[in-house]
């Protein structure tokens, strides 16, 4: 087996992971944007909370995609 051989399997392997990894990276910022307008500037602590959560969900999700797919 020839080095481009494994070059090939692994970017098929990894085609899936890069796909999500913008979306992720999306949601992370429009996430965090949304908690801090809605908690300090609107003073919706509720709403604010809810789109934290959101934020660390897909945090972690980075995260876990990252250590998987090093």
């Amino acid at each position: 087996m020839n080095d481009l051989d494994r070059t090939a399997e692994n970017t098929a392997a990894t085609t899936p992971v890069t796909r999500m990894r913008p979306l992720l990276w999306l949601v992370l910022v429009v996430s965090v944007a949304a908690n801090v307008t809605l908690s300090s500037v609107l003073g919706n602590p509720w709403a604010g909370s809810a789109f934290g959560a959101l934020a660390l969900a897909s945090g972690a999700a980075l995260a876990v995609n990252h250590y998987r797919n090093r």
